[in-house]
């Protein structure tokens, strides 16, 4: 997972790409866990695009999809928001997310 800034998520945007992006912050403890179970859960799907964000960063974008807090998952089908994740329960759970994808 690669950090991006915002011109690569303008880009997957205008080109109506299916990917995941995850907003955290880096003093948030639980952004760190959810991090490490994103992370390996990412591992069983390469073909899978997904990006980083510090959200301290990013006002605009915390604005513009309504963040409430950190750590978040914002999941995008064809450069559309699909779906909002604030709560990383395990792997399996965010796996059977992103196998939905």
């Amino acid at each position: 997972m690669q950090e991006w800034n915002e011109e690569q998520l303008n880009t997957s945007l205008k080109w109506n790409r299916t990917f995941c992006l995850y907003l955290y912050t880096p003093m948030c403890g639980t952004c760190q866990v959810a991090s490490k179970i994103l992370a390996v859960s990412l591992e069983l799907f390469p073909d899978l695009d997904c990006g980083k964000m510090n959200l301290n960063y990013m006002a605009n974008i915390a604005a513009e999809y309504e963040i409430e807090s950190v750590p978040c998952l914002l999941v995008f089908k064809e450069g559309k928001l699909d779906k909002k994740i604030y709560a990383f329960h395990s792997v399996p759970y965010i796996y059977d997310i992103l196998k939905e994808i």
